[in-house]
């Protein structure tokens, strides 16, 4: 099933290929629980997805998290049998993570609702890393606000407090919130975490080792809390395409808003709308796309290799 290549001119990889054809048949039979007006609310803006994509793709990848989930299960169960002591059962952390506009929200978004329609996994969370950037008057003060998203404005100390109390298995854990039309993080407002089974975490950088200001190794990185990570990946040539699209389609409905941050791009014409972007991504995104999130690539369990068309063209799991 597996399509790697096995031979004396085959370079060894510690990944299983699978192309969509493969991938599909491993969730065969099995029913959708969404619909076209479902997958509508999911999807991301500018983010080309349907429920045929949905079936070939992410039904077989939710299929594998369950599998893994209930393993962990079985995992915790036979332990505290061994050491004569229960402990409760802590959440299954999935990470999923990627460029800005390859479709990482989309896939998060998605796979909280597949996860959550399983008998197994009820309680599915879903929290963004936005909300841990600093907010935008402490980048300003620090000369960081053109960088956003990158590594250093994010407050990762808080991240991964945030991450070490769900799988130390406290209730009542919460996360700031982020608001993409006010481009800060909304001060007073926060996100409950509350012993879900299952914890989706997206973000640009969730799989960086990350470093400290002293330039000493991190003893911590927050993929020691991970159970799984997705990292959603393309050619940057065809997801710079993408940012330009998103732009422009931003530029017609959010950015028309006269409170939202980018409403001084809403009368652009379409030639400067797509200078704008390329601009954007030339100076910033491209930029910690090739220097911090594509190098994390190799340390996800699971990787999404997407076509021009925003269609999977092929799966890599990591093999055990």
């Amino acid at each position: 099933m597996c399509s790697v290549t096995v031979g004396p001119r085959s370079h060894p990889s510690p990944y299983a290929a699978f192309d969509r054809a493969q991938w599909r048949a491993l969730a065969a039979g099995q029913d959708l629980p969404l619909d076209a007006a479902q997958l509508e609310e999911l999807a991301s803006l500018g983010d080309r997805i349907d429920l045929h994509e949905v079936n070939t793709v992410y039904l077989p990848l939710a299929r594998l998290l369950a599998l893994h989930v209930t393993a962990s299960r079985r995992l915790w169960a036979a332990q505290s049998e061994f050491l004569g002591a229960s402990t409760a059962k802590v959440p299954f952390v999935i990470a999923v993570a990627g460029s800005v506009a390859v479709g990482k929200s989309t896939t998060a978004r998605l796979l909280q609702a597949l996860l959550a329609a399983q008998p197994d996994t009820p309680r599915v969370d879903l929290v963004t890393t936005d909300g841990f950037l600093h907010p935008n008057a402490v980048l300003e003060a620090r000369g960081q606000l053109g960088r956003k998203g990158f590594p250093e404005t994010y407050d990762r100390r808080a991240l991964l407090r945030f991450l070490a109390d769900v799988k130390s298995g406290r209730g009542e854990v919460s996360a700031p919130l982020y608001s993409h039309q006010s481009y800060d993080v909304l001060p007073d407002r926060r996100q409950l975490v509350d012993s879900p089974d299952v914890l989706v975490l997206e973000g640009l950088n969730v799989l960086q080792a990350g470093s400290r200001t002293d330039g000493r190794v991190p003893e911590v990185f927050l993929s020691d809390f991970f159970d799984f990570s997705v990292y959603v990946d393309a050619a940057e040539a065809d997801v710079e395409q993408w940012y330009v699209e998103r732009f422009h389609a931003l530029r017609r409905t959010a950015f028309q808003d006269e409170a939202a941050y980018f409403h001084r791009f809403a009368d652009l014409t379409d030639e400067e709308a797509t200078q704008t972007a390329r601009g954007i991504w030339a100076g910033t995104n491209g930029p910690n796309l090739r220097t911090n999130i594509a190098p994390t690539r190799s340390r996800a369990r699971l990787v999404l290799q997407k076509a021009s068309d925003h269609s999977v063209r092929k799966v890599l799991l990591r093999k055990l």
